[in-house]
């Protein structure tokens, strides 16, 4: 039997892209080489575009019971006053969801794993050991063991989300980019029955309730960052000083020696104590022929802005409505080499914000640490900034750069009770400012794409408190055509037609195009 798809891994990444696959009608192989689903917290950290991504993806209200939405992110200095304060409270949302969502792993995997377990066209092994690839210029042969079996599975395409370690990466024999950032940490898991304590600090502030924030401590003794997980969940991250030793810093006693401070006789257990090394690393190749790799596989984050399994959702999520539209036939295989070229960038940006944020966090001596709180404050002052800032725009690919809002994502307002999402769905839509311009373009959507299925959308018939008109009237345009993983394509103040046919062509004609060329 032969698949569409076949993903390798079914961390949350892989389980997302099963579940959008599965949903886009693709005949998905989903082959994860643990047996049962791993018990223990890894990631912890989502944003808003992610809850977007769930809700495309027909998860949402499974995975929202076991979310905790927080207030955002602050930065202590050596002197335990505040130099960095990316915090949401009393700010919008113009996506639907908060800015940052915390979550126990184990719960959110079993969830995705949920949402797909009941699509016919998806299937899963548990146990199954990639050992083999195979290339031709019609798709891909794995050869697989599952316990002692050995199978051989084909399929049009593989997306590899197998984590840092990849296997498929190691097969295709691609090399990863060091962006020359590893740190040594301790990360500290427990269930808390109570709040943690913080020491004095200046400059929180008002209104922010370090319960319910990221605090990451700057301090050059033991840089260290305390999470609110959900429910009693709570995370330490502790910085290894030079000279201590991974297994001897993992010991129940070291262990109670450092989150003792934060605890002060609030009853807790232990989950887990275990080292990492903090990385900034990137695939030189995302995709070799028919195979992508994504998540973990491709590109490995710095923790300090909690994006590290952001960037994989976003991956699986460019790629899943490319999938769909070759498969359909209406766009070549040519437009998934657009794959790499819009996510590099991207993740490129988001990976060397984090690196920027770990060598200051990270700076253990006292002076230069002295001298980081004063600019940091300074900057502060100059340009408050929250978490979303970090998430550039798409810089190449399907978009139509130098139209306003272009590669951006597109805003969320509720409609009526409802978020928009919801009330239209996803896929490729298209808003307009009125109804005449909604139904031409619906008219030339159906002459030019007809197989991609856009729907057109008159703004005034939703009850979104004018929010899309003041998005529409601030760029300058009529429409918005919007991507079915919600970053923009471009908009038009008009001229329909040569919009709509810019349109055609890079799907029938896709490319990299960059900034210059498009301009």
């Amino acid at each position: 039997m032969s698949y569409d798809v076949a993903i390798v891994g079914c961390g949350p990444v892989g389980a997302l892209a099963a579940n959008l696959l599965g949903r886009a009608g693709l005949r998905t192989l989903v082959l994860e080489r643990e047996a049962e689903l791993h018990p223990l917290p890894r990631a912890v950290h989502i944003d808003h575009e992610m809850m977007r991504l769930f809700q495309s993806a027909g998860v949402i209200d499974r995975v929202t019971p076991h979310m905790r939405d927080t207030d955002g992110h602050l930065h202590v200095g050596a002197d335990h006053g505040v130099i960095r304060y990316m915090g949401t409270v009393g700010r919008p949302k113009p996506f639907g969801w908060a800015n940052d969502y915390f979550f126990y792993q184990p719960e959110l995997e079993a969830e995705l794993r949920a949402g797909f377990a009941g699509l016919p066209n998806v299937e899963m092994r548990h146990g199954a050991i990639v050992e083999s690839l195979r290339q031709d210029e019609h798709g891909v042969t794995l050869g697989v063991r599952v316990g002692a079996t050995q199978e051989e599975f084909r399929t049009r395409w593989v997306i590899a989300s197998d984590g840092s370690r990849s296997t498929i990466r190691k097969l295709l024999g691609i090399k990863l980019v060091d962006l020359e950032f590893e740190e040594p940490w301790l990360v500290v898991d427990a269930e808390v029955d109570g709040p943690v304590t913080f020491p004095e600090l200046t400059g929180v502030p008002a209104g922010a309730d370090l319960q319910r924030l990221s605090v990451m401590m700057c301090d050059p003794q033991r840089p260290a960052t305390v999470v609110p997980g959900r429910g009693n969940h709570r995370r330490w991250e502790f910085m290894l000083l030079p000279g201590e030793d991974d297994i001897a810093m993992m010991q129940p006693e070291a262990v109670a020696k450092l989150v003792g401070p934060w605890l002060k006789g609030v009853p807790h257990r232990l989950v887990r104590a275990a080292t990492y090394r903090f990385h900034g690393l990137i695939a030189e190749h995302w995709q070799a022929g028919r195979v992508f790799l994504a998540g973990d596989a491709a590109h490995q984050t710095p923790p300090f802005f909690g994006q590290g399994m952001c960037h994989g959702l976003r991956d699986v999520a460019n790629l899943a409505w490319k999938m769909q539209l070759v498969k359909q036939g209406v766009a070549p295989e040519a437009l998934l080499e657009t794959y790499q070229p819009e996510r590099d960038p991207h993740v490129r940006a988001v990976i060397s914000a984090a690196v920027a944020a770990g060598r200051y966090i990270c700076q253990l001596d006292h002076v230069k640490a002295a001298a980081r709180d004063a600019e940091m404050r300074h900057r502060m002052r100059d340009a408050p900034s929250t978490a979303g800032d970090l998430i550039p725009a798409i810089t190449a690919g399907i978009v139509a750069l130098g139209s306003g809002g272009a590669a951006e994502r597109f805003i969320q307002p509720f409609v009526g009770v409802e978020l928009l999402d919801s009330v239209t769905g996803a896929g490729w839509r298209l808003f307009a400012a009125d109804s005449a311009t909604a139904q031409s373009a619906r008219a030339l959507f159906d002459s030019r794409v007809p197989g991609v299925g856009v729907r057109t959308f008159d703004i005034g018939t939703l009850d979104d408190g004018g929010v899309l008109r003041g998005w529409l009237d601030s760029h300058h345009a009529r429409a918005v055509l919007v991507r079915p993983d919600f970053y923009v394509y471009g908009t038009t103040a008009g001229d329909l037609e040569c919009f709509i046919e810019r349109f055609a062509q890079s799907l029938a004609h896709p490319g990299p195009r960059s900034k210059e060329k498009a301009a």
